[in-house]
């Protein structure tokens, strides 16, 4: 019997699982999955827990509720890969044998990698939104500050969802013009990026959003160190930005068990091909979202789009035949803007986010790099879908490559 072992049971691994346990027989595969928590959270929500948007209760459920009849899970904290034996080790001693390894243990903050933002100011006037701790301690925060500065800062790419930074900023200027707090809070976004955005076209659209509503912008801002006894960050250039509260985004790392095994880059990453997932080293080991050193976001909609192609391709894989599918790094990204309205955006390897209309050309219902309310429904509709299509491993009906269908090119001038 041939054995496939899936590191992960968030969303990718979910998907993965949920897609390849009915097409691989069970009388000829056994499908493992390993996971340490048994929470699964619904990490967007996350950005709207501050606002009081959200509650805990609300953005969490059971790993077992979305595994498949035939899936073995088993909880337990990894230890080591051991590639060259087709194994790995838990913590606890035990040994997996594989025939076949998907790597999905995702990416997650590490504020330990940046001198001085790991300190006794910690939930204390430095706040993450990215973990749901740090989300419920904001929202506490945020329910009795009485204004100041509040800067925002992206310490390093990549992140997760990298426009949740932005999102945040913009509801946090809505949740103080709500209050009539406006006139007492100083909003600054201080990012490595040279704009809003990574790309060009979409950093126009959003810097221009941050003018509007009269958030300053630190851009090319290479962190250093945060001075916590003083209040302020510290560039390598020697910028000091000081803040009154700071909500940071630390560093975003892979799995140490990734570096141990000899199989991560720097930010324990899996080096991967781009378009098929197959590791660099190893014929038998492939990474799949947030996991893979991949040149695309880090975002939910990345992992479903590349799940659907890394499905046929795995099957293809196995039998011995060329895997078909190219993943071209489609991502879309529903960016809540306040006030009941979001914008959104579509993407991949090749094509930056464009003006026009989504996913139907003319029709929509949803507009591109535009406020409208029917973003802002798109977004909180997705809840549902994550929770009922998307990690059961149901069809979406949306092609998972990226269509120019329905957008407007559009030069930057």
């Amino acid at each position: 019997m041939k054995r496939l072992l899936i590191l992960g049971a968030g969303t990718a691994g979910t998907m993965v699982a949920n897609k390849l346990r009915p097409r691989l027989d069970e009388r000829d595969w056994n499908i493992t999955i390993v996971d340490q928590d048994e929470t699964h959270y619904y990490q967007p929500g996350f950005l709207f827990l501050p606002f009081g948007g959200y509650s805990r209760a609300d953005l969490e459920k059971p790993k077992r509720a979305f595994m498949p009849k035939g899936v073995n899970l088993i909880m337990g904290e990894i230890d080591l890969i051991e590639p060259e034996d087709n194994q790995v080790k838990l913590v606890d001693g035990t040994t997996l044998p594989y025939d076949y390894l998907v790597i999905a243990t995702g990416t997650s903050p590490r504020p330990d990698e940046t001198p001085g933002l790991d300190s006794d100011e910690w939930y204390k006037s430095v706040f993450d939104f990215y973990t749901i701790d740090g989300a419920e301690a904001l929202a506490k925060k945020l329910e009795t500050w009485e204004g100041g500065r509040l800067a925002i800062n992206v310490i390093e790419m990549p992140i997760k969802c990298p426009v949740a930074p932005l999102e945040f900023i913009f509801l946090a200027e809505a949740y103080f013009a709500e209050r009539g707090m406006s006139d007492q809070v100083e909003l600054v976004y201080v990012t490595p990026l040279p704009g809003a955005f990574t790309k060009p076209v979409a950093a126009r659209y959003l810097g221009e959003m941050l003018q509007e509503r009269k958030i300053g912008l630190e851009a090319d801002y290479m962190l250093e160190q945060v001075d916590t006894e003083n209040s302020k960050l510290i560039s390598y250039d020697e910028r000091e930005v000081e803040y009154d509260l700071l909500v940071t985004i630390p560093v975003n790392m892979g799995a140490d068990f990734v570096d141990r095994s000899g199989l991560g880059d720097e930010l324990n990453h899996v080096p991967v091909d781009k378009h098929n997932f197959l590791s660099d080293a190893h014929d038998n080991i492939f990474a799949i979202g947030d996991a893979a050193a991949l040149p695309t976001s880090k975002a939910g909609s990345v992992a479903h789009f590349a799940v659907d192609v890394f499905t046929e391709n795995f099957l293809d894989y196995i039998e011995g035949l060329p895997m078909r599918g190219e993943f071209d790094g489609h991502a879309n990204c529903f960016i809540e803007s306040g006030r009941g309205k979001g914008m959104l955006i579509d993407f991949n390897y090749d094509t930056e986010p464009l003006p026009g209309k989504y996913p139907l050309p003319g029709v929509g219902p949803f507009s591109l790099l535009m406020e409208t309310e029917a973003n802002h429904w798109g977004k909180v509709m997705f809840k549902w879908m994550y929770w009922n299509i998307l990690l059961p491993g149901r069809e979406l009906p949306l092609p998972a490559l990226m269509s120019m269908a329905g957008k407007i090119p559009e030069k930057v001038g």
